[in-house]
Parts: C-alpha cells; structure tokens; sequence
C-alpha cells in the first residue's frame, strides 16, 4: 500500500517479478528475480483487460504482518505503453489527498471530507464533501480504471450491479438537490479520453447517460505514476 507523501502517494519498498497467471480473481503466481515462486493478493475484483498478461513484469509489496496469509501483494504491472496501478484501494485515498492539496479544481473550496458515508438505501460514498453551515453537500464516487485501448480508457472491464445501483443513488442525491459526482481515476498514462465500456457492461452505459443527462458531473483524471509514486495527473474528457 502506498504512504502518504506531498503530491501524491509514495510506494512502499517494491519487489520486481514476472506475472505467471491471475486466478481465482484475488490469486497471482509472480517468480520473482532470484527465481522464487511465490502468490501475492491481487486486490482487484475486475478482469483487468489489458493488465494481466502473463510474463509482463510486476511490482509487489510484502506486508509486514507475519501472521498474513499472503504476504506479497500485488502493486503494478509494466504494460508497453505505461505502468498500470492495479491496487484498487488506492484511488480513493489519491483521490481524497488531491482534493485536499487543492489539485483537483472540481472539487475544490470543501472544508470538510469525510469518507465511506452511509447514504441511499444500503450503500456507502467514497468521499462527502461538505462546508459548516452549507445545506447543499457534494456525493463523490470513485471508480478505479485500467482498461485502456489505443488511447481510449473505458469503465467498466466486467458487468457491475454495484456500479450501476451508485449510479441510481448519486442521481437521486442530485434529485435532492444535492451534488453527485463520479469520478473516473485512470491508474495509468496512456490515455487520452474516456467513454462507458458499452461492449462490456451496456446497462452501464446506459444509466451512465443517464445520470449525466440528469445532473450527474463526471470527472475523470489520469495519473502521474512510476515505482516510486503515484501522483494524481491530468483531466481527459469523456468521448460519448
């Protein structure tokens, strides 16, 4: 897991590999330089298109928990075109940072974030914006994406009920006349726009539309990132 730093996030110390296979979803065989064999935690839930193709070097963590099952978990991959973060936890905590050091205009002038809100019917907000004495608060969901081709970063890379049900609560918060926001951050550099993975998830893109037709903001930034940090990076503009 990446530690906080000034612009950004630093990597903990990184172990160099070659991804043998991902499975069962959370499971990746890396061999490491000195030969080794070992399963690290990929914390990851999606198919990672264009992000898991064995035998492209990675970057693994150790935790220092002995008593942790997987001690290795899997940061990165080097793909030909860029790095690519595939830790999911890390979007939120980039993106909270950022807002705070004052780099993401969209969301700037918020004195107060509070994160993993309950709100809606069962469900939680990434991140809560909101000012002392200010009834009008800001909903922020965040969505980590990886798939990128030829330029064209695209979200989501499996069908996702969730992601559809945070679509339909940031609508209603709008509807409310609150602000909703879905913030798309890419975790890699080879990007130049984004639009829904409609071949993947139609729905999604459907009610994505949708949200956005009915006062939903998009933002959608990309990433600074090499093996030594993270940094949040620059906006790309929604192609659809």
């Amino acid at each position: 897991m990446a530690a906080e730093e000034k612009n950004g996030l630093l990597w903990p110390p990184l172990i160099k590999g070659r991804l043998v296979r991902r499975y069962k979803r959370f499971l990746a065989d890396v061999q490491l330089e000195n030969g080794q064999l070992v399963t690290a935690h990929c914390p990851n839930s999606g198919r990672m298109i264009s992000c898991s193709e064995p035998g492209r070097p990675v970057y693994l963590s150790r935790a220092n928990n002995p008593k942790r099952r997987l001690p290795y978990t899997w940061e990165l991959i080097d793909m030909p075109s860029s790095l690519v973060g595939v830790n999911t936890i890390v979007p939120n905590r980039l993106v909270k940072k950022a807002i705070i050091e004052h780099q993401i205009p969209e969301l700037d002038g918020y004195l107060i974030i509070n994160s993993e809100v309950p709100y809606g019917q069962n469900s939680r907000i990434d991140l809560l914006l909101s000012n002392p004495e200010q009834e009008k608060r800001c909903y922020v969901e965040i969505k980590n994406c990886t798939l990128v081709e030829d330029g064209l970063a695209m979200f989501p890379d499996a069908v996702t009920s969730r992601g559809l049900k945070h679509l339909v609560e940031l609508e209603k918060q709008v509807a409310e006349e609150q602000r909703g926001i879905i913030f798309f951050l890419i975790q890699r550099m080879d990007a130049q726009r984004f639009r829904p993975a409609d071949h993947i998830d139609p729905a999604y893109g459907r009610q994505l539309r949708h949200a956005r037709d009915h006062g939903v903001e998009l933002v959608i930034y990309d990433v600074f990132i090499d093996t030594k940090r993270i940094s949040i990076g620059h906006p790309l503009p929604a192609s659809f």
